[in-house]
């Protein structure tokens, strides 16, 4: 009986959804037929974009403009400070270590992880059996950040010099004679090892992209840049790079948003501790555990307008792309 309820229940929404949307447009057509002809075309996108900008306001812009608003006042939001509290964040050293690790992320994750996908993405366009490996690299997306992290930390586990290591790296280390490492703990290198875990993450994301670029590009170019005397690195310098360029710029500029809000990671992974703080992490502190909203927000703002410039430049390159088409 339970799994019958569910099923029915399944049906029913998908009934419901599907005439829901039915219902929708057709009563946008029987609305449009009230106006003149004259005024058909100009409402006509306006009807049909109606029911998206309204669920776009009512769960994006005015979620934002309120963030700005309550970012304006106190740890309660009572009463009104202005800036204080962006400026407390500017000579917090705590908020400055968030912001040198979010750079350390991003100049590693989006260097790493672009080159690596644009290196794979080159070798394996040149070999016959090239599915089965950009499937294994493609792999780790269909893992979720938290569940990545969850394998990741067995793999960093660490137990004291003598006990049984159930990590693998530590295993790995001990069985060769070394001193097992805490990864996570110590301070020179954690950072890198919850960056390394991005790295795996979007290395396939970053070749899967790539890949289809290198595809693009005419064989016949190729070969005359062969017959002229190129040898294989010119080619990928000279000829691959630069008619991927702006496919390059896209995916490098879509990882940079992705890290700039990391912190499923690095919340599974330390919780922010040890010298782990990143912007996004540091918010839900301020916001979820230390109960001061008027921080919490204003690091959720200035987080934004990190992002913002970054989405502009992504915009424009898809239109360059498609100009070009």
């Amino acid at each position: 009986m339970p799994i019958l309820t569910k099923v029915l229940s399944v049906i029913l929404a998908i009934l419901l959804g599907s005439g829901g949307v039915i219902a929708l447009f057709y009563s946008a057509n029987l609305l449009i037929e009230w106006f003149a002809p004259k005024w058909r075309n100009r409402i006509l996108p306006w009807i049909y974009l109606g029911p998206a900008l309204t669920v776009l306001t009512a769960y994006l812009i005015l979620p934002t403009f309120n963030t700005i608003y309550i970012s304006l006042f106190d740890k309660r939001s009572r009463t009104f400070i202005g800036l204080t509290n962006y400026i407390d964040l500017l000579t917090d050293k705590v908020i400055w270590q968030a912001f040198r690790n979010n750079i350390l992320w991003l100049v590693l994750v989006t260097g790493v992880s672009v080159s690596l996908g644009l290196l794979i993405a080159v070798l394996m366009d040149r070999v016959h059996y090239e599915p089965v490996p950009k499937t294994l690299i493609f792999l780790p997306m269909a893992i979720s950040f938290v569940g990545a992290s969850v394998i990741w930390r067995f793999i960093y586990d660490f137990r004291p010099i003598g006990a049984e290591q159930i990590g693998l790296l530590n295993a790995l280390l001990t069985g060769l004679g070394f001193e097992p490492i805490g990864w996570l703990v110590e301070r020179s290198i954690n950072n890198f090892a919850l960056i390394a875990i991005m790295i795996w993450l979007q290395t396939g994301f970053c070749m899967v992209l790539l890949s289809a670029a290198v595809k693009g590009i005419p064989q016949d170019i190729l070969e005359a840049a062969r017959m002229d005397g190129a040898n294989e690195i010119q080619v990928f310098w000279r000829i691959i790079v630069p008619m991927i360029r702006s496919t390059i710029l896209v995916v490098a500029t879509t990882v940079i948003i992705l890290v700039l809000k990391v912190f499923d990671i690095v919340f599974v992974m330390t919780a922010g501790n040890q010298g782990t703080e990143v912007i996004a992490s540091r918010m839900i502190k301020e916001m979820f555990n230390f109960r001061d909203y008027g921080r919490g927000s204003a690091i959720a703002v200035i987080l934004l307008l990190a992002i913002i410039p970054v989405m502009i430049a992504n915009i424009c390159r898809f239109r360059e792309q498609e100009a070009m088409r």
